[in-house]
C-alpha cells in the first residue's frame, strides 16, 4: 500500500490566469507550478487578492486559465471541450464553496446525489448510507436546506462533493461562514475522509486550525506561491 500514496494525482504547470487588457489587465496568476500526490491533504493560504480562489476555480474546471496545463490522472483538462469537461468535473472534482451552493428546492438526499443523478448513474446505496451516516445527517435527509442549520447544510456540501468518489476535493473557505464549534466539525470531517477514504484534499483557507491540519502548507502572495512546506508526510 505504500506506493499507492506516492501516485501523483494532480500536476499543475505554468498556470497564469489574466483578467482584461491592456492597461486594466490583472494578473491573477502568475506562472504557478506545483504536483499534488494521491491522499494529500493541502491547504493554500495567503491574503486576499492573493490568487487563491482563482487557483481553485482553475484546478476545478470552473474558469480556464490564459495559459499553462492541469493534468488530473494524467488527463490534461483544459484540452478537452466544454461538454467533456463538464463531464469530466462532475465525475471527478468534488467542489466545496464557503455559502454551501445547495439547491433551494430539493432534500438532502437529492442535493447529496445531484452529480449523480446529472449523469445518468445511480447511487451506491451502500457507499450513500455510509457517508450519510459519518456525517451525521440520517434524519434529516427529507429536509430542505433552508431547515438545515450552517453546519448541516455544509455537511450535505461535503457528501454531495464525495459521492462520486473523485479524484480530487476542492473546498473553498469551508468554514468561512461558520462558528467555531461548527467549523470544528467540518476539519474534522475532512480529515475523517482524506484519512479514512484517502480523499485527497485541496482546501483554500483564511482558518489557521484548518493549515495546520495539512499534510502541506502552500502560501500564495500576488499570484505566485512564495512558500510549499510538508508538515507531514
Amino acid at each position: 500500500m505504500q506506493g499507492v500514496s506516492k501516485i501523483e494525482i494532480l500536476r499543475v504547470e505554468n498556470l497564469s490566469k489574466i483578467y482584461g487588457k491592456g492597461e486594466t489587465a490583472t494578473k491573477a496568476l502568475d506562472c504557478v507550478s506545483f504536483s499534488v500526490k494521491k491522499g494529500e491533504f493541502i491547504a493554500v493560504v495567503g491574503p486576499s487578492g492573493s490568487g487563491k480562489s482563482t487557483l481553485l476555480h482553475i484546478l476545478g474546471g470552473v474558469d480556464r486559465p490564459t495559459d499553462g496545463r492541469i493534468y488530473i490522472e494524467d488527463t490534461d483538462i483544459y484540452a478537452l471541450n466544454e461538454t467533456k469537461l463538464a463531464i469530466f468535473r462532475r465525475r471527478q472534482i468534488g467542489l466545496i464553496y464557503q455559502f454551501y451552493n445547495l439547491i433551494p428546492v430539493l432534500s438532502v438526499k437529492e442535493n447529496m446525489t445531484l452529480p449523480l443523478l446529472l449523469d445518468g448513474r445511480k447511487p451506491d446505496e451502500g457507499q450513500l448510507d455510509k457517508i450519510i451516516s459519518t456525517l451525521n445527517l440520517s434524519d434529516r435527509l427529507d429536509y430542505l436546506p433552508n431547515q438545515l442549520s450552517g453546519g448541516q447544510q455544509q455537511r450535505v456540501s461535503i457528501g454531495r462533493a464525495l459521492i462520486g468518489n473523485p479524484a480530487l476535493m476542492l473546498a473553498d473557505e469551508p468554514t468561512g461562514n461558520l462558528d467555531s464549534k461548527n467549523s470544528a466539525e467540518i476539519i474534522d470531517l475532512l480529515k475523517l475522509f482524506n484519512k479514512k477514504l484517502k480523499q485527497t484534499l485541496v482546501v483554500i483557507t483564511h482558518d489557521e486550525r484548518i493549515a495546520l491540519q495539512a499534510d502541506r502548507i502552500m502560501t500564495m502572495e500576488d499570484g505566485k506561491i512564495t512558500k510549499d512546506e510538508v508538515i507531514r508526510s
